[in-house]
């Protein structure tokens, strides 16, 4: 996959490693925005079924 994804971007080897890092942080930007709290609110970590002592 990664072979793959070097070989589809253009240009030169120094721009091929900076337009994989600003994909690699808009995969993160994604993450953190919809994918994560999307997660939280279905897995619901607030509803815990440990008793204090």
């Amino acid at each position: 996959m990664y072979g793959a994804l070097w070989r589809i971007l253009p240009g030169p080897v120094w721009l091929r490693i900076i337009l994989l890092l600003l994909l690699v942080v808009a995969v993160v930007i994604a993450l953190f925005t919809w994918v994560f709290p999307w997660a939280d609110g279905i897995l619901n970590p607030i509803n815990v079924t440990v008793e204090p002592n």
